[in-house]
């Protein structure tokens, strides 16, 4: 059976990091995995969160070997749990994490936001890299679950309410004087569009998808990912979902 890669995420956030390793990596086989029974990631605990992960992965890995690359699309469960995944794994896992550093090289006003959940926001890994990358900036921190379920319903059903955003967003108050945005949950590309028209159209927003691509790309050799001749990309959920959108196995965990 061919290698492929596994693109995990607590929702559909993670599409849109696997959009960019498809396009990267158009021939190779895929399975995406979303823990969406306990969806969103943000509001749990992180001895929770690796619990939960760890289990779950290895359960899922083991029915659907063999696995190449495991890319944990969730910025939450990668903050917390990275680690302890790879310590428990032998191939390579690829994790995202908010864009802080190139999103204070590019700065003008060297100040600049990064908007994720609740979780990602607290967490010593989210201040490590600003304590390493981003001194030179002021850092103002926005955590969101409600982005993430806005999100979600904008994926299956092609509509956003726009109104619950805008009350989203000025509760968050997001500063003026931020130049660019750091998207540090993989869900909010998916509203990327309708947060400019919202916030600022000049304000420039920056996410993971591109550099977990080229990530990705770079271990395909060593990891033996075979030519998948463009068959669709396997779906699996941890809870039924009332949608038509995609064919998705609901797993037992």
């Amino acid at each position: 059976m061919a290698k492929h890669i596994v693109v995990f995420d607590s929702g559909i956030g993670g599409t849109s990091v696997l959009e960019h390793i498809q396009a990267s990596l158009p021939s190779a086989k895929f399975s995406y995995l979303m823990d969406n029974k306990y969806l969103p990631y943000g509001k749990r605990s992180s001895q929770f969160l690796t619990q939960r992960i760890t289990s779950l992965l290895t359960q899922f890995i083991k029915e659907i070997e063999p696995v190449g690359i495991l890319v944990v699309a969730c910025n939450t469960a990668s903050t917390q749990t990275l680690v302890q995944l790879r310590a428990q794994f032998d191939f390579p896992i690829v994790g995202v994490v908010p864009a802080i550093k190139p999103a204070a090289e590019k700065s003008l006003s060297k100040r600049i936001g990064v908007l994720a959940t609740p979780a990602t926001v607290a967490n010593e890994y989210t201040a490590t890299l600003i304590d390493d990358f981003a001194r030179s900036c002021e850092v103002d921190l926005y955590g969101s679950s409600e982005l993430v379920r806005l999100a979600e319903y904008k994926f299956w059903f092609n509509t956003l309410d726009m109104q619950a955003l805008a009350q989203e967003l000025d509760k968050l108050a997001i500063n003026s004087e931020i130049d660019h945005l750091v998207l540090g949950c993989t869900h909010f590309p998916i509203i990327a569009n309708e947060l400019k028209q919202l916030i600022r159209h000049d304000l420039q927003l920056l996410d993971s998808g591109e550099a977990i691509a080229n990530r990705v790309s770079s271990l395909i050799g060593e990891c033996n990912v075979e030519d998948n001749k463009k068959q669709p990309v396997d779906y699996y959920a941890t809870a039924a979902l009332e949608q038509t959108k995609l064919q998705i196995s609901v797993i037992n965990d």
